[in-house]
């Protein structure tokens, strides 16, 4: 993949005109969204609570029906506003129990098992809460991925629900809204000593490593030498701050670019349970970055999951954005799955790569 393509968005025809895309944004090709845009019969206003690029509140709204988008991923929120635009649909970044209470006659959710079981009931019953009292929630999801038990819990909560049709592992159902569920506490909280500083965290469900800081993080803060006051640093794919809480609390000036609303609002939590400052923004890999922004050094424990499977494309397009925003003699660490071939990308872009630090995971090293 070159360097711009990660960035541009695509089109695709479709009956009723150019769709948007992009590599690395949820619902990119994700069958679940084509299924459930497929079944879902379009009704007065609808909340799509987890729209990804748009399919299911571009067919809504092509159908007639007055949509509510809301989308906490910045990747995708790229191409779902302009599909707004284009199919006349309202889109705005935020999470599921963001969404207003009890003023939509329809919600539709892709159920998002591939991030836990918390934040899929968490999506469900803060979707149902946005209905009118015998609104109707339309919920797609994968067998495999739970969908059964995840129809069962809704069902409990919300009130009468069947599935409508089944293909092959997937399943489409639609509820009636009978009861108001509440949704539970959602900020959990947990401390850890990293750097030798004693840090606090503060977390919403779905976020990666949620209620302990991951090993790799913690071996790639233990490969990072000694850093001047006020050395700048980016952390790409900074979740809820495992490196970004540890580098500030050093005295580091941290940049921290982040994809998830979820993340980042933990991030923003965490700072402020620990005492602690940075400059945070809500980012597609780079880009809330301004051209000729550069630091001194860069670090990721970058995601290779979108939407449940493996893809490498947002990795690869961290290294892009850290050769991009390195100062001349900078450093770029990155902390990965010894499976996972970055040697030669990082060799390819920066033309040197060495590994610091191996074992269950392994930290790379280049240098501007």
């Amino acid at each position: 993949m070159e360097p711009s393509a990660y960035h541009r968005l695509q089109t695709v025809p479709t009956p009723w005109g150019p769709f948007r895309t992009k590599p690395g944004a949820r619902g990119h090709a994700d069958p679940r969204y084509a299924f459930l845009a497929e079944g879902l019969e379009a009704e007065g206003r609808l909340l799509d609570a987890n729209p990804g690029v748009g399919w299911v509140a571009w067919s809504a709204a092509r159908k007639g029906a007055r949509v509510v988008a809301i989308e906490p991923s910045r990747a995708a929120l790229r191409a779902l506003v302009q599909n707004a635009e284009a199919a006349g649909f309202e889109a705005r970044p935020g999470l599921p129990w963001e969404a207003p209470e009890g003023v939509f006659d329809a919600a539709a959710l892709v159920l998002p098992a591939e991030r836990g079981s918390r934040y899929t009931m968490a999506a469900v019953l803060a979707a149902a809460r946005a209905l009118r009292p015998g609104g109707r929630l339309w919920i797609a999801g994968d067998k495999r991925r739970g969908f059964d038990r995840y129809f069962k819990e809704a069902q409990a909560a919300v009130g009468y629900g069947r599935v409508l049709a089944r293909r092959r592992g997937l399943r489409l159902a639609v509820l009636e809204k009978e009861r108001h569920p509440r949704l539970p506490e959602l900020w959990r909280g947990f401390e850890e000593t990293l750097l030798g500083k004693r840090l606090r965290f503060r977390t919403l469900p779905g976020v990666f490593s949620e209620g302990r800081v991951d090993p790799a993080s913690r071996m790639l803060l233990t490969a990072l030498p000694e850093l001047p006051p006020g050395a700048r640093v980016l952390d790409l794919g900074a979740g809820y701050g495992a490196l970004t809480l540890p580098l500030a609390a050093g005295g580091a000036r941290v940049t921290a670019l982040e994809d998830d609303l979820a993340a980042l609002r933990s991030l923003a939590a965490s700072l402020e349970a620990s005492g602690l400052a940075a400059d945070f923004r809500h980012s597609d890999v780079d880009e809330a970055l301004p051209e000729g922004e550069t630091f001194a050094i860069v670090v990721t424990n970058p995601p290779f999951h979108v939407g449940g499977s493996v893809i490498l494309d947002v990795a690869k397009a961290f290294v892009w954005a850290a050769h991009r925003h390195l100062e001349t003699g900078g450093r770029f660490y990155l902390v990965a799955n010894p499976f996972l071939k970055y040697e030669p990308l990082m060799e390819g872009v920066f033309g040197n790569v060495r590994t610091v630090r191996s074992g269950r995971y392994k930290v790379l090293l280049s240098v501007r």
